[in-house]
């Protein structure tokens, strides 16, 4: 049998991410069955608490241990806000599972030791920071670590208004690259704008998308699929 991948999403609001990640998901993956888990309300409860509460935390563990019982043999989550709950998630199962921006902070300690991280959702900002830390530790490479938190981006964003967000965003890019050797995007949905910040700014900079799906890739290319 082939491998099955589970997917936890906390939103379908992005249309043109998502559709992104199935045409990457489609490149890199094409033999894979994927079991998609959509709970949109758990980023907006994020948002509203200010931190993972204990009802996101248990309702993460929930749907970590349901993919595994569907016959995943890992799962990725899709939401960087929510990487922290993986923490936990991770020691109730036994199969891989996967954060959104384990590969892209991986490789950003790996190329960099100057790295400015742009976030437009505060609950995005220190869980992607402190996933840098680990990475970094892991590595035994010191690093820098610049972040700058794109206030009022987010809502501009889901108010329909792109212009101002990428306006934000790219002024926000300008003010770090003189001071950092990469740009690491914390959240998938400023993906879009890679190309316009490498043109502003001169630096590489990191989104996650497909990083993380070329990793988890590599991941199932390991397990033993289950009989």
């Amino acid at each position: 049998m082939g491998k099955t991948l589970g997917l936890i999403h906390t939103s379908l609001v992005f249309i043109t991410v998502e559709t992104m990640m199935r045409d990457i998901f489609a490149e890199v993956m094409p033999d894979v069955r994927r079991i998609n888990i959509v709970d949109d309300s758990l980023l907006p409860d994020v948002m509203a608490a200010g931190h993972i509460t204990l009802a996101v935390q248990q309702r993460m563990n929930a749907y970590v241990q349901a993919a595994e019982k569907a016959g995943a043999d890992a799962l990725l989550s899709l939401c960087s806000s929510l990487g922290p709950a993986i923490d936990e998630a991770r020691g109730l199962v036994k199969i891989p599972v996967i954060k959104i921006d384990d590969a892209m902070t991986e490789k950003a300690v790996q190329d960099a030791q100057k790295i400015g991280v742009l976030a437009t959702v505060g609950t995005t900002l220190g869980p992607t920071v402190r996933l840098l830390e680990e990475k970094a530790v892991t590595a035994g490479k010191a690093v820098e670590i610049h972040p700058e938190l794109v206030s009022g981006a987010f809502e501009f964003l889901m108010s329909g208004d792109k212009t101002r967000h990428d306006e934000m965003v790219s002024v926000s890019a300008e003010r770090l690259s003189g001071s950092v050797d990469l740009l690491v995007l914390a959240q998938a949905s400023m993906t879009r704008l890679v190309p316009l910040l490498e043109s502003e700014t001169g630096l590489p900079v990191l989104s996650s998308p497909r990083l993380a799906i070329e990793y988890t890739r590599r991941v199932l290319d390991h397990v033993t699929a289950k009989i």
